[in-house]
């Protein structure tokens, strides 16, 4: 029997000229069903279309269907049961349809329940054992057998009911789940029975599962009587809202000759009162038994649980209610003053009390005021920092420099971060007045140094004048215990007057990253605050507003709305009587100046330009010609300007970002198209290379090279009217 089934099931075919077992949905020849094999249907009731293309395993990824079912089982051979009832759910399982089984416990059932059927393919009862069960198997009020073992399905939940009506399973009204006779009889008897003990629950689950880890604390202070001193002890006060308990510490100041013990108070209940003797183990306790019978029925006694507690101890212990600031609480006869909580605290009482006031209750005297450290004067040995290190510890340290300061004003890359300033001697002397300096202001350290700019036939030699290093500013006493004023940067600016050692200079320009850097900090240089700067001359110029106006108008005979930059300088100073320093005039200028517009040396780039190529050997200019006229596909000799950047960094050209820009710039026409022919002639340095790159000078690029010429202002003109409609409004 079992060997017909097999092949009613299974049979034998070939693949690759080997003789292998194949499915059971393989016809046999000429598509003719095998005796016994029936064919699944191979079209869906389902039109084509409807529906998800994901597969089961996907579209019904953790998607079950629930089912309220039971069994009903034979009891032989006991009187107190003739059957048995059992409560089971059924899930099916809707992404591989496997179906599990499984019982709820119930309590001292002694039957092993769970998972009666663990989650597989179940088959149909015989005689479709080939089939398994699927979901059109199953409804409300109807049976299933797993193994010959009967369910009846009595109900389902929401989600199985839409989802089988969906399938178009009209369901069948609910069925009722009978009741299992002998569970019912027991639970009957169970009601019935007393407890043989005494019994009296005290749940205190829930305080514990809200306040858990929730502790108020208090700072209090006991005045010991017995002590020699009778210094304040300083403790402090935990409750525990979990069970209502309480623990003290001590703080225990330093060199105070006390032990330091772990606990003042071990966590426990505290009674408010401090009963006059101890009691007896076991007389205070949370349940009180009263014994009916005593003596009468020989040794064995009868107890019944005391439900009115007639002869209980009562005591009251400390609640939070009777807890807050200034308060005193008798810790077993110990007078202990509640002085100050946490905000923890405060916020619990606030909430649950309505309490505002929390006042701490002061209790220790303040202390006396430190002395204010005087430092001994300056010895003149080293430098002043360092001096002041060997008075603050024995052992003396090293002073520290700011390290942030110094990584964030640091040079990097094009940020030099040094202030550069041109400067002369402020003397009579016929020599020396036609000398001229750079000074170097170093933001990282605040440090200065001075080079003097070599000019011909001088008779004096050039180089550096002054060592880098911090400078005092001058008028300062040498030998005192506070310490000295230093050169800031805000000290340097163009017309500002300064003494380095007794040597008085006069700030004259600076160069242009000077300039921006001043401008672009702002808020830290006042000098070069345009709005600043606006407001401090409209204070002074607002009382001769039309005089001013007048005075401008002037100067600008032709109305061409722009004065040259003299002429501006010169009514400046002439408005605020000379309060106005020349950078703060020159600040002016530049934010209202007509910047003039400069054309790019074409030769100077493609020198600069051929110097690179050339220093890196560069040398596939065919190559990269070919590439261009590749991507010309029109033939028409020229490219869009960001396809010819990418063909040039594709090649990895030897050329700076804003250098090649450049370039490529000067060689576009109106329409953005850059003539690539041109270009690569103006890069080749071998066949076309300039006669004149001899004599062009490249900039340099290490700053402190700066020669101090005085750069060519990038205005020579003022707009005014602007700057009368900011000072005084628009004239009506």
């Amino acid at each position: 029997l079992g060997k017909e089934k097999f092949h009613k099931s299974q049979h034998w075919g070939f693949c690759n000229n080997v003789a292998m077992l194949v499915g059971e949905d393989k016809p046999g020849i000429g598509g003719e069903p095998l005796p016994g094999q029936k064919l699944k249907p191979k079209y869906s009731v389902f039109p084509a279309g409807m529906g998800s293309d994901a597969p089961a395993w996907v579209a019904f990824d953790k998607q079950v269907l629930s089912f309220d079912a039971y069994v009903e089982e034979e009891v032989p051979d006991k009187n107190q049961e003739l059957y048995r009832i059992r409560h089971c759910k059924i899930y099916f399982y809707l992404e591989d349809d496997t179906i599990q089984v499984i019982e709820p416990r119930v309590k001292n059932s002694g039957i092993v329940q769970g998972t009666i059927v663990r989650r597989h393919r179940i088959p149909l009862p015989p005689p479709n054992e080939d089939e398994y069960y699927t979901i059109h198997h199953f409804n409300i009020n109807t049976e299933v057998i797993f193994y010959a073992q009967r369910y009846k399905i009595t109900d389902c939940d929401q989600f199985t009911k839409n989802f089988l009506r969906k399938m178009g399973v009209r369901l069948n009204p609910p069925a009722s789940r009978p009741d299992d006779p002998y569970t019912k009889e027991r639970q009957k008897i169970l009601d019935s029975m007393n407890p043989l003990r005494p019994y009296e629950r005290i749940d205190t689950l829930k305080q514990f599962l809200e306040h858990d880890g929730h502790v108020l604390r208090f700072f209090c202070v006991w005045d010991d009587p017995e002590s020699m001193f009778h210094d304040p002890r300083e403790l402090v006060l935990h409750y525990y809202l979990s069970d209502d308990t309480i623990d003290m510490k001590e703080i225990t100041p330093a060199n105070s000759g006390r032990d330091a013990v772990p606990l003042f108070l071990r966590r426990d209940k505290l009674p408010k009162y401090a009963p006059t003797g101890l009691y007896q183990p076991g007389t205070i306790t949370a349940r009180t038994v009263l014994n009916v019978f005593g003596n009468l029925v020989g040794n064995r006694g009868r107890y019944i649980l005391d439900n009115r507690k007639t002869g209980a101890v009562h005591q009251e212990f400390y609640r939070d209610s009777d807890l807050k600031i200034g308060e005193v609480i008798n810790v077993w006869g110990r007078k202990i003053l509640l002085c100050d909580c946490d905000e923890f605290t405060k916020d619990y009482y606030r909430t649950k009390y309505g309490i505002e006031d929390f006042t701490p209750v002061a209790y220790k005297t303040p202390p006396p005021p430190k002395p204010e450290k005087t430092f001994p004067p300056y010895t003149g040995f080293g430098s002043e920092e360092d001096s002041l290190c060997s008075c603050k510890g024995l052992l003396p340290k090293p002073p520290q420099k700011d390290f942030k300061k110094f990584l964030e004003k640091d040079r990097s890359g094009l940020e030099s971060n040094i202030l550069r300033f041109l400067a002369k001697f402020v003397m009579d002397s016929p020599v020396d007045k036609d000398r001229k300096f750079i000074i170097c202001y170093f933001l990282s350290d605040d440090t200065i140094s001075v080079y003097e700019y070599t000019q011909r036939n001088s008779g004096i030699l050039g180089g550096k004048f002054l060592e880098r290093g911090r400078i005092k500013k001058p008028g300062q006493e040498l030998f005192k215990s506070e310490p000295s004023e230093y050169f800031k940067a805000q000290d340097l600016f163009v017309g500002a007057r300064v003494c380095f050692h007794g040597h008085n200079f006069l700030l004259v320009d600076a160069d242009e990253y000077t300039i921006n850097y001043m401008e672009k900090h702002a808020n830290e240089f006042s000098v070069a605050d345009t709005g600043f700067i606006l407001k401090k001359l409209k204070d002074i110029a607002e009382p001769r507003s039309r005089e001013i106006r007048q005075v401008f108008a002037a100067t600008d005979p032709e109305h061409t709305k722009v004065i040259a930059y003299e002429p501006f300088r010169n009514l400046i100073v002439s408005i605020t009587d000379g309060a106005f320093s020349e950078h703060e005039i020159m600040t002016i200028g530049r934010y209202y100046g007509v910047k003039e517009e400069y054309e790019t040396d074409l030769h100077l780039l493609l020198a600069v330009a051929q110097e690179q190529l050339k220093k890196n050997s560069f040398e596939d200019f065919g190559q990269l010609s070919a590439v261009f006229v590749y991507n010309d596909r029109e033939k028409c000799g020229v490219l869009p300007y960001q396809m010819c950047r990418t063909i040039c960094k594709s090649f990895k050209l030897p050329l700076a970002d804003d250098l090649l820009e450049a370039v490529l710039t000067v060689f576009e026409d109106d329409n953005k198209q850059v003539e690539y022919k041109k270009f690569l002639d103006g890069l080749n340095w071998r066949e076309n290379q300039i006669p004149a790159f001899q004599t062009i000078r490249l900039p340099l690029k290490n700053e402190d090279d700066w020669n101090g010429q005085p750069p060519s202002l990038p205005f020579k003109k003022i707009k005014y009217l602007p700057l009368l409609d900011d000072l005084f409004g628009k004239e009506e």
